[in-house]
């Protein structure tokens, strides 16, 4: 990992075994032109080369300089109306009402590691070797405003995290309208754009499609990341597969509104610009103050798709997950929601709990309607109180007596949420986001409090404090149900009410820093009627979060796949749940739903006490095979191998970093009659090592199982008979193969 400075041209060349990112200081308008962005190049004394200007049709910054217009320049933060034309990374609004800025190189620093961001989660460094930090100086000498650009190249890794900062040097207050985390200019459009797309119970789903002149935009303007779009983006060249090719990714490691934007020229620049969302964004920055982006995780794979993927898993699961369970396996949970929804007792808990441990589930957790008058969703959010009509020796007895089952116990919360008729309401009817004079739309018959305020957010860690520093709480389900409308806070002014999205999400990451300082061993799920925040920012806090609320292993195949493109399996909540399933009523296998669920977090969503013998018997199974190889899981390299959104297939296998263990899982949706033969080739093995297959009972060479794959169909030469008489694949099948390395 070398960061390379040509004082002479002022060139900038970051770069590792892995990636190259070049750009240099203009001459004469002392802004940044950008060069280069892709697979590692030879280091040389300059680029220069690589600059291309042409004279254009355009406007141009200096007389008699036909080709200083920054519309035909590729650029690192471009800004609009000095020549520019396209949209930029940044827009500031003066005193005078004017929008132009000229924000000027002044100086670099190169800082050994990776300096955190102040109030915004972040990958990390645990030393300094680790990562590389360049920091470039620019000023506004009419604004009086400093701009600093943050690139990090990390020393092993095919990563480059952006992120900017403003500060205001002056005497007057100006306001920030549009912020961006990075914007890269690619010098073709030969790309297709690769997104997770989706709604409500069918969230992450893969979306690809062709580039084209204009602009193609990702965002979420919920106050959340949201279900419909999740923060990330791919540029991916036509011909690159899951396994071959190059790809560009693009991850923002924030959790409420975002924009991620793609527009082509009329020459075919693609210009790529991923950060806060601009829609009714407005920061008002005082003198003296500052303004931090989130950050935006950039990787470069030359290995297709599922070589970006496998970058993302490693940096987010080691360096963006922290604390005590980053390098744990995560309990086995079992949850009452889908077994009882609000109709629930003490004894009713205890005797799904008992059932529960008896099967070797390892946590239990209390989900909504504990508290207050709780009974369904139309009350009580916001009154932390134990139901003791419910409850009578409250979560504290209930905690306790899961314990003596030999169980942990975890706690449902929706600490951001609050309902009409509650004690917090009554007494602060201010600290409710809903515009003056116009009545607040609801979503599940519940408003969210203002976490724009600190007095809100000290309340709400008050109660929830409470109730944990006298229970036994191993785990936290934090759920968050509805998004922003009427968006408003009564604590700020009219000057400052484009502030309040931002200043929510920062609040909510503050209260999630509180309460993890304080009980760091509490393994938080972050959950947002499912998917809705399944985004980089809560990993930081949250080392799993609920991907979605539909349970059905078969739509799962589609949301599993296409969250692994950035999230590795350990943060990817996958739960078996009853059928009929609640979400779309289908019957699947009991074996289908666990082959899914093992590749993420495992757990269940039913009530085990209604589960017959047998049933009980597999689930027992189920559970004993998940710890034996939930350690592979979790630290394993992720293949996918068939994709669902293409097929009537799936297949997926995760490889361990010494391969000398893999488990692949194969699912079929429907069957079909008379089908054709079919071979899989897995991936990631070592071609030299001889292989058992434990469930076919025969052993191959890694190169073997590679380039000729597991054949599924059998010899039955002179089996007529046999081949009549087998067992037939059923809709909704899977199979689960482990490999072991044959010594």
């Amino acid at each position: 990992m070398t960061i390379k400075v040509n004082h002479e041209t002022k060139e900038f060349h970051l770069f590792n075994d892995h990636v190259s990112y070049i750009f240099r200081v203009l001459e004469k308008s002392k802004q940044l032109e950008h060069l280069y962005y892709g697979k590692k190049i030879t280091h040389r004394d300059s680029f220069q080369h690589l600059i291309e200007r042409e004279i254009r049709p355009s406007c141009n910054l200096f007389e008699s300089d036909h080709t200083s217009s920054f519309e035909h320049i590729k650029q690192e933060y471009p800004s609009f109306g000095t020549s520019d034309y396209r949209y930029p990374a940044h827009e500031i609004l003066t005193q005078n009402g004017s929008r132009i800025s000229n924000f000027q190189y002044e100086t670099y620093q190169v800082i050994p590691g990776k300096p955190p961001l102040h109030l915004l989660p972040a990958t990390y460094v645990e030393n300094p070797e680790e990562a590389e930090t360049l920091e470039i100086t620019l000023v506004d000498p009419i604004l009086k405003g400093t701009l600093i650009l943050s690139y990090t190249i990390f020393s092993n890794r095919a990563v480059i995290c952006r992120n900017s900062r403003f500060i205001n040097n002056g005497k007057d207050a100006f306001f920030l309208e549009n912020v961006m985390s990075t914007s890269v200019d690619f010098p073709d459009n030969d790309f297709e754009l690769v997104h997770l797309t989706g709604a409500w119970a069918r969230e992450t789903h893969i979306e690809t499609s062709k580039i084209s002149k204009g602009i193609q935009t990702v965002y979420s303007a919920r106050g959340a990341s949201s279900h419909t779009h999740n923060p990330f983006i791919a540029l991916k060249r036509p011909e690159t597969t899951e396994h071959t090719g190059d790809v560009y990714g693009f991850s923002l490691v924030y959790s409420g509104n975002f924009l991620a934007q793609v527009e082509v020229d009329s020459y075919h620049v693609s210009r790529v610009m991923m950060g806060i969302n601009p829609f009714q964004f407005k920061w008002k920055l005082h003198p003296g103050e500052d303004f931090q982006t989130p950050e935006c995780v950039m990787v470069y794979s030359d290995q297709g798709l599922n070589g970006m993927s496998q970058v993302y898993h490693d940096l987010y699961k080691t360096r963006l997950v922290r604390g005590y369970w980053r390098d744990r396996v995560r309990p086995i949970v079992i949850n009452n929601w889908e077994a009882t929804y609000f109709d629930f007792n003490e004894e009713k808990i205890l005797t799904i709990a008992d059932s529960a441990s008896r099967l070797g589930i390892e946590l239990f957790v209390l989900d909504d309607g504990w508290f207050g008058e709780r009974h369904d969703d139309t009350s009580s959010l916001g009154d932390w109180y134990e139901n003791k009509n419910k409850l009578p020796h409250g979560i504290k007895g209930l905690s306790e007596k899961v314990e003596q089952l030999g169980m942990k116990f975890g706690l449902w919360f929706e600490p951001e949420m609050v309902s009409r008729n509650t004690t917090i309401l009554s007494e602060h009817p201010d600290w409710m986001i809903a515009t003056p004079n116009r009545a607040p739309s609801h979503g599940r018959n519940q408003f969210i409090l203002d976490f724009t305020r600190s007095e809100v957010v000290d309340y709400v860690f008050k109660l929830m404090d409470k109730i944990l520093g006298e229970s036994k709480i191993s785990y936290i389900k934090w759920d968050m149900n509805r998004f922003m409308t009427e968006v408003y806070s009564d604590q700020l002014g009219q000057d400052q009410q484009g502030e309040v999205s931002h200043r929510y999400i920062l609040g909510v990451y503050s209260l999630y820093d509180r309460l993890i300082v304080k009980y760091p061993e509490i393994l938080f799920e972050s959950c947002a009627g499912g998917g809705g925040r399944f985004d980089p920012g809560m990993l930081y806090y949250a080392p799993q979060g609920w991907a979605s609320d539909n349970t059905d292993a078969i739509e799962r195949l589609k949301i599993q796949y296409g969250a692994s493109l950035v999230y590795p399996l350990n943060s990817i909540g996958s739960h078996i749940s009853a059928v009929p399933n609640h979400q779309v009523g289908r019957i699947t296998p009991l074996e289908t739903r666990a082959n899914v669920a093992f590749f993420g977090t495992f757990g269940y969503e039913l009530d085990v006490t209604k589960l017959t013998t047998e049933e009980k018997e597999i689930i027992t199974q189920q559970v004993s095979f998940f710890k034996q190889y939930r350690e592979l899981i979790r630290t394993g390299r992720f293949y996918r191998l068939v994709t669902p959104f293409e097929t009537n297939e799936t297949a997926w296998m995760v490889v361990s970093p010494d391969q000398t263990q893999a488990l692949i899982g194969y699912y079929q949706v429907l069957s079909r009659p008379n089908d054709y033969y079919c071979r899989l080739k897995l991936k990631g093995l070592n071609p030299e090592k001889l292989y058992e297959i434990k469930e076919l009972g025969t052993t191959h060479f890694g190169d073997e199982l590679m380039n000729a794959g597991i054949v599924f169909a059998d010899d039955y030469t002179n089996r007529a008979s046999e081949y009549w008489q087998r067992e037939k694949a059923s809709d909704f099948s899977s199979l689960l193969f482990c490999l072991e390395e044959v010594k």
